[in-house]
């Protein structure tokens, strides 16, 4: 089954050189990436200018929610590889998520003391919870639509991260310029709407899935359990989740102890299981994957000044006028996701011919490249400040610059990264080790929040900012460098030669070979049986 479309060499089963599956994936996460960053590209402001926090409070919690954002696919897909497959956890993730931004259009009137900042919490915490399930899985379906050693693999991993953006622009742009002009109640909902198609999206595709992402053992699901069916009770488990963290992103403190002691025990279990467990190649692959983990989290860090310190800069230290047109702060936050789709298909094609030529760097390569342009872009801002002089407002060219470094740099990283968790874990590891990259971010997420509250201190002004974006900026550059020199050594320990795909069962083979129908009802050869 993992390589029916390549065995059967159907053309019905692909749309532009790809699974139609794909295509599934790459529409329902557009719409959920919609939602998720059009309700982001307010929250600091909603948090700053509705509910009265502090720029130094409010950073904090925009850092402990995005992290609580990155921890839960941890539990998300560790529920789906071992209970409920991933296509079903990432359903209940959209209707969680649904609810969630929906929730956020109830604003009340403002202020830490009206109670209507209860219904705020809780639709943080579905979004929260709504993600964990959602956001690890799907891009595992992807990695599910393709053999491991099928050179596609990254170039559909680019293609899903640009519908990723594509949703991200134009939540960005619409539910960022109604929150600002007409109400927050305006963006929220819209927000809310992009969600709901996702999820339409997701449930009207499922046949092009071709059976991917079922559960292992489908009737343990309707065993009771407790009096209650397994898959009920894990639906259970995530509405605990839910209230869980309703406290947690109240208390944020707590968020960084959870960080420090999950993290701590999800990276030794890891790599126990890899030491104990695996043949060593595998074991190598995992060691690599936590290198590239690890590395990820200076990233993230600093990428995800966007939505806080640099957002506000944006808001209160830029010249914002272009043509005679004031444009709204949120609406900056479309920028990054336009520049991805400009120059994802371009990725994909550079990295393929590269390859093709065997001139292409290595992925640990590419994530000391993406650091590089990342502290870039901050050193690039720094300038532009610092030509406008003291008390004068930073040219917006600076900003688009900033912006094209870093989506730049994210291209050589983010793609890429999930394409390398999801090559280099055993097949029934594949989540976890998913969730474990998404976790990282969590991490990076979190430090952002403190890097954007020393950022914006009380009393600081922009010249705190810039202080702050020229150490980041070189910081990052140090360590991209450093990464490049030692990415031939992590390099090997991927062991690319000999990747092998996943095993085929014989009754799977015989499908492949004669066309007959799997259990979900599609043909093997890619055609939909009607």
């Amino acid at each position: 089954m993992a390589s029916a479309y390549q065995e059967s060499g159907d053309s019905r089963g692909t749309f532009l050189g790809h699974p139609k599956g794909l295509f599934v994936l790459f529409f329902a996460e557009m719409w959920e990436r919609f939602s998720y960053y059009g309700m982001r590209a307010l929250l600091i402001f909603y948090l700053v200018q509705h509910w009265m926090f502090s720029d130094g409070e409010a950073s904090v919690i925009y850092g402990a929610y995005t992290a609580l954002v990155y921890i839960t696919p941890v539990v998300g897909g560790y529920l789906a590889d071992r209970y409920l497959g991933q296509r079903k956890a990432v359903l209940f993730g959209a209707i969680l998520l649904t609810v969630g931004h929906f929730l956020m259009a109830f604003e009340g009137d403002g202020g830490q003391t009206d109670a209507t900042i209860n219904i705020f919490w809780a639709a943080l915490a579905f979004i929260i919870v709504g993600s964990g399930f959602l956001k690890a899985n799907i891009s595992v379906i992807v990695g599910q639509l393709y053999p491991r050693t099928d050179v596609r693999r990254d170039g559909a991993y680019t293609i899903f991260y640009m519908g990723i953006n594509l949703g991200a622009a134009a939540g960005s742009i619409i539910a960022g310029w109604l929150g600002q002009t007409y109400g927050w109640a305006y963006g929220f909902g819209a927000a809310g709407f992009g969600m709901l198609l996702g999820l339409v999206v997701f449930v009207w595709g499922k046949p092009l899935l071709v059976g991917r992402g079922e559960a292992k053992d489908p009737e343990a699901l309707k065993r009771p359990v407790a009096g209650i069916k397994l898959e009920w009770l894990l639906y259970l488990i995530g509405l605990a989740m839910v209230a869980l963290c309703w406290y947690m992103v109240q208390n944020q403190a707590l968020v960084g102890t959870l960080l420090g002691i999950f993290g701590a025990i999800l990276v030794l279990y890891v790599l126990f299981t890899a030491v104990t467990k695996l043949e060593p190649h595998d074991r190598d692959r995992i060691f690599a994957a936590m290198f590239l983990i690890f590395g990820s989290i200076l990233f993230w860090a600093l990428f995800e000044q966007a939505g806080s310190s640099l957002n506000l800069y944006t808001d209160r230290s830029v010249d914002r006028n272009i043509f005679g047109v004031e444009v709204p702060a949120s609406v900056f936050q479309s920028i990054n996701a336009i520049y991805i789709v400009l120059l994802a298909p371009l990725f994909a094609m550079l990295w393929t011919g590269l390859a093709r030529r065997n001139l292409e760097p290595s992925t640990p390569a590419k994530f000391g490249l993406g650091l590089i342009q990342l502290g870039a872009g901050f050193l690039v801002l720094v300038v532009g400040a610092s030509m406008a002089g003291a008390g004068n407002l930073t040219p917006v060219i600076f900003i688009f610059l900033i912006y094209l470094l870093h989506t730049t740099g994210e291209l050589c990283l983010s793609p890429v990264g999930l394409s390398a968790m999801n090559r280099l874990a055993p097949s029934h590891m594949a989540s976890l080790i998913m969730g474990t990259w998404f976790f990282a971010s969590a991490t990076g997420n979190f430090a952002a929040g403190l890097i954007a509250a020393a950022a914006g201190a009380e009393g600081a002004g922009p010249e705190r900012v810039t202080e702050v974006y020229s150490t980041v900026g070189w910081t990052a550059v140090g360590v991209g460098v450093g990464m490049i020199l030692i990415s031939p050594l992590i390099k090997k320990l991927m062991h690319l030669d000999t990747l092998k795909d996943d095993s085929i069962d014989d009754d799977m083979l015989g499908q492949a070979e004669l066309g007959a129908p799997d259990a979900a009802g599609i043909n093997t050869s890619g055609e939909v049986r009607t």
